[in-house]
């Protein structure tokens, strides 16, 4: 069962100190139904405790937030194993039991135990398949490349062809972007004020600028400075008694492509006593961490190497060979998410980043965080990146799950090692900063910050609770380069 994450250890720590024997009592019930998967008593025991008379504030947060993690993880894994089987045979995937019993004890098929009874997580079925045409690939390689990856390449191509004089952004794209959430109605009473935070872009980047807000919904908005390191614009609004609650962001900007050939550049020497040196190795709990696991395996597979760009190569490689996309759960019931993608040899984008920048750290490289949504044609999606500090260069941008692209040539095939296309919207440049107003309750996604957060007077709202939506049309645009489009 996976564990509550840090804070709630901080409340039993203090929830223990007190005096109320009864009240410690009925917690501690609660705290072992819920790590034994038995989630609806821990919810009925929970509301029974809340309902009583002169209980402390501090108990209130921590069976509240024992709540809030019961509906997270039931949010995520909604399949019976009737709609397994379903699946399964819509998506021709056939086996024997004994495939079937093996696919579970690998976690391919993922699945918790919620009070006594097997539950899938939604993604299980789609995960299984990616799994498995992977392990096909291996005996058998597929040559016809997917659309995406065309494009990608052929883009890339041009990014090499326009950046051969130096490292500066090419290919502008202008994009106009139109974001809303839509809250459920009756998410909370009437006339309630609504709080929402919506991904707002990064302008203290090189790759991103033109950022023009054309309106919001309501109109009324606070945009948080440039200096905190996940952006957003701040709405609220009044719910109505039966309709849902739409909050709206319109806005313009231009991105742009960016490539380092890492062979051509001067790299120099760490100096160590630098701010970005020590911050950006250092571990960053819950999920940068030096485990016994992550030094074993990266100083496998560094093996002695000293050069910076050879040791992010290597682990750029490592991963890309033994690594599969897969969808993800969410990220706020996964306690240690590098962990859980070196055991299970799968992950999404920000997984898998996070993998890297756990062994890139440990490998005294300094690595940030950044995200937002990838934004090309026919693909746009949420997605994590990260950059990679080179002293005497800056910040490079590396792209872990954009992976290798098929190519002979070194530089085309190695691309997203050292440069990143023009279709990005930074949002975040870090994991898990406060939001600028300060956020009350605790966040949907507590680490990354790209749909967005919405929260009330008595408590956060799930992504259960609301849609998103992104919209994108494409201009040219005429600075410097000529757009692709």
């Amino acid at each position: 069962m996976y564990r509550l994450y840090l804070i709630i250890l901080v409340f039993t720590i203090v929830i223990g100190c007190t005096d109320k024997a009864r009240t410690e009592h009925q917690v501690a019930d609660i705290q072992e139904a819920y790590d034994k998967g038995n989630l609806t008593n821990a919810t009925n025991w929970s509301h029974d405790l809340i309902s009583m008379g002169n209980v402390d504030t501090l108990t209130i947060n921590k069976v509240g937030l024992i709540l809030d993690m019961c509906n997270r993880i039931e949010s995520d894994f909604t399949l019976t194993e009737a709609d397994v089987n379903k699946l399964l045979k819509r998506e021709y995937i056939s086996y024997t039991q004994a495939e079937r019993d093996q696919w579970e004890r690998n976690n391919w098929l993922e699945f918790m135990i919620i009070d006594g009874t097997k539950h899938y997580f939604k993604r299980a079925v789609s995960n299984l398949k990616l799994i498995l045409q992977s392990r096909i690939r291996q005996v058998k390689p597929i040559n016809n490349p997917d659309p995406q990856s065309v494009f990608c390449l052929n883009h890339s191509r041009m990014v090499i062809e326009k950046s051969r004089q130096n490292n500066q952004p090419v290919l502008p794209v202008k994009m106009k972007l139109s974001y809303k959430i839509t809250v459920n109605a009756d998410a909370v009473p009437e006339g309630e004020i609504i709080r929402c935070w919506l991904p707002w872009p990064h302008e203290n980047t090189q790759r991103q600028e033109k950022i023009t807000l054309m309106r919001t919904v309501p109109t009324e908005n606070i945009i948080a400075p440039d200096t905190v390191l996940q952006r957003s614009i701040y709405l609220e609004k009044k719910s109505s008694k039966g309709k849902p609650t739409v909050f709206e962001l319109q806005f313009e900007y231009v991105s742009m492509a960016q490539y380092f050939d890492l062979k051509k550049s001067n790299i120099l020497p760490y100096d160590t006593s630098q701010t970005v040196y020590k911050k950006y190795t250092a571990e960053q709990y819950p999920q940068i961490r030096f485990t016994k696991e992550i030094k074993y395996l990266s100083d496998s597979i560094i093996q002695g190497v000293t050069e910076p760009a050879e040791k992010v190569k290597r682990i750029y490689y490592w991963i890309n060979n033994h690594v599969i996309w897969t969808g993800a759960l969410e990220y706020s019931i996964i306690p240690y998410i590098a962990g859980y993608v070196l055991k299970n040899r799968r992950g999404d984008c920000g997984m898998q980043t996070l993998l890297f920048m756990s062994m890139a750290r440990y490998q005294h490289i300094p690595v940030k965080w950044q995200s937002g949504w990838m934004m090309h044609p026919n693909e746009v999606n949420l997605h994590d990146w990260c950059e990679v500090y080179y002293n005497g260069i800056g910040w490079v941008p590396l792209d872990m799950s954009f992976n290798l692209q098929k190519s002979n040539d070194v530089r085309e095939r190695e691309f997203y090692i050292s440069g990143i296309d023009s279709y990005r919207l930074i949002i975040n440049e870090g994991i898990g900063s406060p939001l600028v107003p300060h956020k009350i309750f605790p966040r949907s996604e507590p680490y990354d910050f790209q749909r967005g957060e919405v929260e009330w007077k008595k408590g956060n709202l799930y992504f259960n609770q609301w849609d998103y939506k992104m919209t994108v049309s494409y201009n040219q645009t005429s600075t410097n380069d000529k757009s692709i489009y």
